[in-house]
């Protein structure tokens, strides 16, 4: 069960499409899984459309819905079956495979990372899967900018409580945390920077002019 969710803003502009790529999908991951959220969102929708419905009607020729009614007129009666293709979701349709068969990198201790932000063209911000190993540690650091996450896999705790699998959490410059993997399985989220994350650790803290 989901207990992190979106926030109401976040959730008007998802429903507005004005999210970029790799946020919207961060939200169409935790919708998939979280029906309260769902129907928030439907509710949204249906404000929308309804806003819509109020703007000016636009003229259109009188001969349009003739020509539009002649064409479905003229389509053959019957259509030949349409095979019922399995539905892939869209963490396997950016992915392509497993979790946990992904090239992964070890960026840092417990921790390993694949960025992916090339699979977003034209994203100003870093797009990052990270694995935190099962029972293992991240550093400790905070955020030179806003961070977006939902958890793919497994659970992490810190000082703000756990987060389970499909949960959602937006971290900024003022959140300091150190992630830890719950659980018997590794931890692995999906990740929206708009900056690299700053180390505070007392030896860790150095390497933060080689973090990209």
């Amino acid at each position: 069960m989901t207990r992190h969710h979106p926030d109401s803003l976040s959730l008007m502009e998802y429903s507005a499409g004005n999210l970029s790529e790799p946020h919207a999908l961060c939200i169409k991951l935790h919708l998939d899984k979280c029906s309260h959220c769902r129907s928030r969102v439907d509710t949204l929708d249906s404000l929308g459309a309804v806003m819509m419905e109020q703007q000016p009607k636009v003229t259109v020729s009188e001969g349009m819905f003739d020509n539009i009614l002649s064409k479905i007129d003229s389509e053959p009666a019957d259509e030949p079956a349409v095979p019922v293709i399995p539905r892939v979701s869209a963490l396997q349709k950016l992915l392509g495979e497993d979790l946990n068969s992904l090239p992964w990198k070890r960026q840092l201790g417990d921790v390993s990372v694949l960025d992916i932000t090339d699979r977003f063209p034209g994203q100003k911000e870093q797009v990052v899967l990270q694995k935190l190993a099962a029972g293992g540690k991240a550093p400790a650091h905070t955020h030179r900018g806003e961070e977006t996450t939902i958890v793919l896999q497994g659970a992490f705790a810190d000082q703000k409580g756990v987060f389970n699998q499909w949960d959602f959490v937006v971290l900024t410059d003022e959140d300091e945390h150190k992630p830890v993997a719950v659980g018997c399985e590794d931890c692995i989220t999906l990740s929206v920077l708009s900056a690299p994350v700053k180390l505070t650790g007392t030896f860790t803290r150095m390497l933060n002019p080689f973090i990209r």
